[in-house]
């Protein structure tokens, strides 16, 4: 017995010693990274799928400012991203090409008090390939969709994508939706409606111009009239449980400095109020 009890003895001891060394090394790692210079701090911005070249630049200026801040971008549909983040994922920012998205998150009470602002604002237009083989068709409007000689067209799906849902609207102010529907290839975020009709899959497509502005391929036939749809705003946000508030709320107000706003200018974008 008394030999099973220096051996545990024994062992206890050895234990105590190991975890006491590991946590000393964890510790003076730690100091140590916070010695050597300032710590990397990392920013997850979830942003509409239109956004990607503006925000994409408008990162790399704020890191220009702020060199030891990492920003992680997710571009996708308002409403996949809406998805995610009601799913729990480590979002920080999150910028939606419409209000109902956010509007949802809202409801929710995802949203960090006080950090939702309107951001940007944009344009629905036409578009067709630059090249098309298809005759008379070179200064469509918006009524001519339903031509026969329009025989595939594009929107993204209006359940999940902001620029879908505003096409919607101007198709249905105009009494034409449900006629073209049959031939309208719904897309899953408004940068594949664009590709489509880069590629000439399809003969025409909806688009924010925004989108139609980062193309040489593609050519804007008409705008839609705001009287036709919804307002189209870019509302920002903080979400609630992100671990990084302070930088959240940095990043939010650089967005609305001069720096930001021009790059957003000469991508199309308008200033939201």
């Amino acid at each position: 017995m008394n030999r099973r009890r220096h051996f545990l003895t024994l062992i206890t001891w050895i234990s105590v010693s190991f975890l006491t060394v590991v946590g000393c090394n964890q510790l003076t790692l730690t100091n140590s990274e916070n010695n050597s210079g300032n710590p990397t701090l990392q920013l997850t911005v979830s942003s509409a799928a239109s956004m990607q070249n503006a925000m994409t630049e408008v990162g790399q200026v704020y890191q220009e400012e702020h060199p030891n801040t990492k920003i992680t971008y997710n571009f996708a549909s308002s409403g996949t991203l809406t998805q995610q983040i009601k799913q729990g994922a480590p979002v920080d920012v999150f910028i939606s090409a419409n209000e109902k998205f956010m509007n949802e998150l809202d409801k929710k009470n995802l949203l960090l008090p006080e950090t939702r602002k309107d951001l940007l604002k944009n344009d629905i237009v036409l578009i067709i390939p630059s090249k098309n083989n298809i005759s008379n068709i070179s200064n469509i409007s918006f009524q001519e969709l339903t031509s026969p000689k329009i025989k595939r067209f594009s929107i993204g799906d209006p359940e999940s994508v902001p620029a879908g849902e505003y096409a919607r609207q101007v198709l249905t102010s105009l009494k034409i939706y449900d006629q073209i529907k049959p031939k309208t290839v719904f897309a899953k975020d408004v940068r594949q409606v664009l590709s489509y009709v880069e590629l000439g899959n399809v003969d025409a497509g909806i688009v924010y111009a925004t989108d139609a502005k980062i193309s040489n391929q593609v050519k804007v036939v008409a705008t839609a009239l705001e009287n036709t749809h919804k307002p189209i705003l870019y509302p920002v946000t903080a979400i609630k449980r992100t671990q990084n508030s302070e930088i959240a709320k940095k990043f939010i107000q650089f967005l609305f400095s001069d720096r930001a706003t021009d790059v957003f200018k000469n991508h199309g974008f308008q200033i939201a109020g």
